[in-house]
């Protein structure tokens, strides 16, 4: 009976004809044909009544869905508004016009968000068709005339793959505050970024593709990893009729190149973990979508896999250990901060690693996460000390038999974390679990090295501007295994090239980075670094204001940890034979003399960085640096640090004090 109800108002409502008008006109809507009052049933129980000059003053609608990540974004963020004009006869009006959410699923999404409008269920897209009204969160704001006066997006923060730190335009409320001053609306129409709606289809029977037959292996073997219940992707994408309301979005994130994701330029490189989807099966999709998704028979439907049939089971560790000894707490919307959180596994010896996991404790809201290796002062490691790292729907470099990375004894791991807020408070307790093998039995080590620039500045209002570095030690014998750009939200571009003589070879190109991704690239088959001369990087990056992601293009970038600061980085993983390197000879050293082959290494490494300091920043080189003479990056954030004794010069011991300080860690 209630179905009925609702049928029938949206039955009347259909009488009503709306005007639309494109972003920016100045043109005001034609008013809608008043009909007479009609009713609309909630999922609660109660009404919703709309009628020509009748209290209240605006009303409006907002086409929502119960896991579209905007909607959930949004949810509370109408309520506050909702709050915010109550007093001002402005009354909000949640729809949901998917056919896979059911009104337990709305009442649910109610409830979670703390939602005190109306919220009705529009069964067969009617009032959806009637507004025109095409994705989640999209609003139509209307008067006592039935004169749509704003239609679009609510405000400007998030888009797909991108959430700014605060919206730079409210267009909702400004739309709300001009029309309560009677005034125009200075923007009526924006375009809304959401969901598409998950319109009816009727499925064709002209096609031979179906759910069963095709459709349900394509999905298993490329989406449901991480579209299905407790994992990031937004919505399940293992059950028919939850399908059945993605359809239309399914295919825009494909055909847009956000998914599967994966950055990779196929022209350079074989990679083992590439996330590809063949242009066979996106025109297999394609055209089950167009012919209206059709089932099939069920006896076609293909055996699901071990791993996809149940929740993921844990592989048995040798140790897992928790980030730190209580959950992180993450808010429902804004941008968190890169988190870091350093725990001590008490090692008394060194270990060796042959596989390293992070597990997330909330894939919902975990975008991704690093784990480093700290050593004990006085101990070096080699390469940056990398262990392992999380990226949803992507397996990082599985080591063959023989290769391991080396743990000293009295190490700490320093996790660092993304958190992506989905719409309401979450937890977290993200783990990384090891398994360890004796030392007898590993031929290879494996470590990261990298190419670093860090004395960069983007100018403002500056697109493709391109950052510079090399690896500056490459191991004679060793192997490459796989890469890992890395940088913020002005990341452009990025490309690794190997150089040997007057020969070059691009190992990656990465024309359209994405900070949301921060891909692991293993390479198919390793590469031998033996006539490797040069392993060099180059970091786009787009300070300009066509760039969505860019906090403030007005802003000159340097370095920093920061997502609104920048890092121009390219991780390698190699690996390299023990009895080449000496390395099988020193873990068999006592401690005292393992420490005393460190400090000469140290002594080393302090010399080479003063002398290529005084070149880089002596420009007259009489062996004093004076403030004026280093680039303004370092005379803003770096001369103080060196300049000890704060008398406007840095002399060699204070680049020394510093160089110790830095190689001693």
């Amino acid at each position: 009976m209630k179905s009925y109800w609702i049928g029938l108002g949206f039955l009347i409502l259909s009488s009503l004809a709306f005007h639309r008008v494109s972003e920016g006109d100045d043109a005001m809507p034609s008013p809608l044909r008043p009909s007479l009052a009609f009713q609309l049933p909630t999922v609660d129980g109660g009404e919703v009544v709309l009628a020509a000059r009748s209290e209240p003053q605006l009303t409006v609608f907002c086409f929502l869905a119960t896991e579209c990540p905007l909607a959930k974004l949004y949810g509370s963020r109408l309520e506050g508004l909702q709050k915010r004009y109550a007093s001002q006869h402005v009354r909000l009006i949640g729809i949901d016009s998917n056919r896979q959410d059911s009104e337990a699923d709305i009442r649910s999404y109610i409830e979670k968000h703390g939602l005190t409008f109306p919220f009705v269920k529009d069964y067969d897209n009617r009032l959806a068709d009637r507004f025109g009204a095409q994705r989640t969160a999209e609003v139509f704001v209307v008067d006592q005339t039935l004169t749509v006066r704003y239609h679009g997006r609510i405000d400007d923060q998030f888009q797909p793959g991108i959430s700014r730190d605060a919206p730079t335009r409210l267009d909702l409320q400004s739309a709300l505050d001009e029309l309560l001053a009677g005034k125009r609306v200075s923007v009526p129409s924006t375009t809304a970024t959401g969901c598409l709606i998950g319109r009816l289809r009727k499925p064709s029977t002209e096609t031979t593709v179906t759910y069963c037959k095709d459709v349900a292996t394509i999905l298993e073997q490329h989406c449901v990893e991480c579209h299905r219940a407790g994992e990031i992707g937004p919505f399940a994408l293992t059950d028919y009729d939850e399908i059945l309301g993605w359809g239309d979005t399914m295919i825009e994130t494909i055909n847009d190149g956000r998914m599967p994701p994966w950055n990779a330029n196929p022209a350079h490189g074989t990679f083992a973990n590439a996330r590809v989807m063949p242009q066979a099966d996106k025109q297999i999709l394609r055209e089950w979508v167009a012919a209206g998704m059709p089932y099939g028979d069920k006896s076609q439907l293909p055996k699901p896999s071990a791993e996809m049939a149940e929740a993921p089971v844990e592989p048995a560790y040798d140790l897992a250990m928790p980030m730190r000894d209580r959950p992180f707490v993450i808010p429902a919307a804004g941008v968190v901060d890169y988190q870091y959180f350093v725990i001590d596994p008490h090692f008394t010896e060194d270990r060796w690693v042959s596989a390293a996991e992070v597990i997330p404790g909330n894939r919902g809201v975990v975008h991704h996460a690093l784990v480093f290796i700290r050593p004990p002062d006085g101990i070096r490691l080699r390469g940056v000390g990398w262990l392992t790292a999380y990226v949803p729907g992507q397996k990082g470099i599985q080591l063959p038999p023989g290769l391991a990375r080396r743990v000293p004894a009295g190490s700490k791991f320093v996790f660092q974390m993304h958190y992506t807020p989905n719409g309401s408070e979450q937890n977290d307790l993200t783990r990384v679990g090891m398994t360890f093998v004796p030392a007898e039995v590993v031929t290879q080590e494996v470590f990261s090295i990298v190419a670093m620039n860090q004395e960069f500045e983007i100018p403002p209002e500056t697109a493709n501007f391109p950052v510079h570095a090399k690896v500056r030690q490459i191991p004679p014998r060793g192997e490459l295994l796989g890469m890992a750009p890395h940088m913020h939200l002005r990341g452009q571009a990025f490309q690794v090239v190997a150089r040997n003589g007057g020969e070059s070879q691009i190992l990656l190109d990465v024309p359209k980075y994405d900070f949301n991704w921060q891909h692991v690239y293993a390479l198919s088959t390793p590469l031998s670094l033996s006539f490797v001369e040069s392993l060099e990087i180059t970091a786009r990056f787009d300070n300009s204001r066509a760039n969505p992601a860019n906090p403030d293009p007005t802003q000159t970038v340097t370095w920093g940890d920061q997502t609104w600061e920048e890092m121009a980085i390219g991780f390698f993983e190699v690996a390299v034979p023990l009895a080449d390197d000496g390395a099988s000879a020193a873990k068999a050293k006592p401690v005292a003399d393992r420490q005393a082959d460190v400090s000469r290494d140290v002594e080393e490494q302090v010399e080479k960085f003063v002398t290529e300091f005084f070149q880089r920043h002596d420009r007259n080189s009489d062996g004093v640096i004076l403030r004026a003479e280093p680039s303004q990056v370092f005379r803003s954030y770096g001369f103080r640090q060196v300049d000890q004794d704060n008398d406007g010069k840095i002399t060699r011991s204070e680049v020394e004090a510093v160089a110790r300080r830095r190689f001693a860690r």
